[in-house]
């Protein structure tokens, strides 16, 4: 139930914007086209802002070139051979074909295919229809996604830091009920798992590029890309941290089962951490808080002797190691941290964007977690 009224929460704005998106380019259409039904504009517009944000620019410019190119491939397949099958075919074959070459994208490859089939079936004159509602439509989404309601760069980072994160702490709480377990399905749950682990990491990878996207493409954002570039450096540390987490996971398991339930705590403790830190990953208090619990779980976790309890604490130093640099420590002074045991750790101050004239934005995200 809490999740789905998540998807409630973070999806109820982008849904109203589509609908007056909608609303306006259907507007617009029977104004300034004189069209009694006009339908592809406001079609066109609800395709390009239906998804994620930091990417609706750029689907808007996509569903309007996939048109444009599909009307011309379709056009000339009806002037060369009619409105027969064979027509249809080679103009669908060589619309999506262009579309594939030139973008790759498959709303790209659908609308070019699909204005191919219209030009072919329909003429010149539906097919020229279109085009022009969906220069409307696709105006409008560019309105809304560039000016009216542009995505936050930093924010679209950083909720796909919160992501990763949530994933490490699923990671994690399912490693320590598998240690605390004797059934071996739990263990098998475990190893299932860990191997959609690493596919978060492409998600973060684009997320980076739309946010530096958005520093080039919205005037709102012009000339901030430094900061957006240095939060894409500190989400980077968390592809070493899930790499630690998940050798973490496996070093836990390596140990014997009479001896596993004793390393639940850590493990449990290690889940908590990243749990505080995926509700405000953009928030210093937050970061520090983390930082503070980190050094208390790495300060006990000594790796004294040797054989697999000794590789499992050191693989908890690991992802605290990680922990620390993510949150804004330097990797020098997270690596002093684990050998000596007063060291300080400072965290720099998370980087945030000016609004356009000067006036300060505040930071994006939720209001951070009380201490527990």
């Amino acid at each position: 139930m809490s999740k789905m009224w998540q998807r409630i929460e973070h999806g109820l704005w982008p849904i109203l914007q589509q609908v007056l998106a909608v609303v306006i380019a259907w507007w617009l259409a029977r104004v300034l086209l004189d069209a009694k039904v006009p339908i592809f504009s406001p079609i066109a517009a609800l395709v390009a802002l239906n998804t994620p944000r930091g990417a609706r620019g750029a689907n808007a410019v996509r569903v309007v070139l996939g048109v444009m190119a599909g009307v011309f491939i379709g056009d000339v397949a009806y002037r060369y051979l009619g409105h027969g099958a064979v027509s249809i075919a080679l103009a669908v074959l060589c619309a999506m074909l262009f579309a594939l070459v030139v973008d790759g994208q498959r709303v790209t490859m659908g609308q070019c295919g699909v204005s191919a089939v219209i030009a072919v079936v329909w003429g010149q004159q539906a097919a020229g229809e279109r085009v022009l509602e969906v220069l409307i439509g696709g105006g409008v989404a560019l309105v809304f996604s560039q000016l009216l309601f542009p995505a936050h760069p930093l924010a679209t980072l950083r909720r796909a830091e919160a992501t990763m994160l949530e994933e490490l702490v699923d990671v994690l709480a399912t490693t320590a009920r598998a240690l605390q377990s004797e059934r071996e399905e739990q263990e098998e749950k475990l190893w299932e798992r860990l191997r959609p682990g690493y596919g978060v990491m492409a998600d973060l990878v684009k997320a980076r590029e739309q946010a530096l996207t958005l520093t080039r493409t919205v005037p709102a954002w012009w000339g901030q890309e430094d900061p957006v570039r240095q939060e894409g450096a500190s989400a980077m540390h968390l592809d070493l941290l899930v790499n630690s987490c998940m050798t973490l996971a496996r070093t836990a398991m390596s140990v014997d089962p009479e001896h596993r339930p004793g390393l639940a705590p850590a493990v449990k403790e290690l889940a908590r951490i990243l749990r505080l830190l995926s509700k405000a990953p953009g928030n210093r208090a937050v970061r520090a808080r983390a930082v503070e619990r980190v050094l208390r779980v790495v300060r006990i976790e000594q790796p004294i002797g040797s054989g697999p309890r000794a590789a499992f604490r050191e693989s908890v130093r690991m992802v605290g190691r990680d922990i620390m640099v993510f949150a804004g420590a330097s990797d020098e002074t997270a690596d002093r941290s684990l050998r000596e045991l007063d060291v300080e750790v400072p965290i720099v101050t998370p980087p945030r964007l000016r609004r356009p004239y000067g006036t300060a934005r505040p930071r994006p995200g939720r209001r951070p977690p009380q201490r527990p």
